[in-house]
């Protein structure tokens, strides 16, 4: 019979729970914020307190209204409700990802000023990637 040995996780504290549930909550609140008003607010009133509005089409716009809004329920309800849980993991995954491609985006526009903000919220994200993908998973509701 082969020598197996288990190997449990180190149990989890309770300031890292603390700091992934004000992470997902922070995520959560910017980009169902930014989402709403991507989808909501007329393109002139966007270009007004961001240029890049006025320069891309309204249907992207909105497009992307919609993807920020779906990143932010995403990546706090599966695991507030314990309904899926493991779709908050692909939601932090999916927020990392849009916000390479928006500092990408805002970089190749000469918009640097734009990027701190992309940068805050892609930390924050790949730490709920890694934090409930990995280090404190919420188990599924039973």
């Amino acid at each position: 019979m082969p020598n197996t040995t288990t190997v449990l996780p180190a149990p989890v504290g309770k300031w890292l729970q603390i700091g992934l549930w004000a992470a997902q909550v922070l995520i959560f609140a910017a980009f169902t914020l930014f989402g709403c008003m991507k989808f909501f607010m007329p393109v002139d009133q966007l270009a007004a307190m961001w240029v890049w509005p006025g320069d891309v089409p309204v249907w992207f716009l909105r497009l992307m209204g919609i993807i920020d809004f779906a990143g932010g329920v995403g990546v706090l309800l599966p695991a507030l409700t314990r309904i899926q849980p493991r779709l908050t993991v692909l939601a932090a995954l999916g927020c990392a990802l849009l916000q390479i491609a928006a500092m990408i985006f805002h970089l190749s526009r000469g918009e640097a000023p734009a990027v701190p903000l992309n940068v805050i919220l892609l930390a924050l994200s790949a730490f709920i990637l890694w934090g409930r993908g990995r280090r404190a998973p919420i188990a599924p509701r039973r």
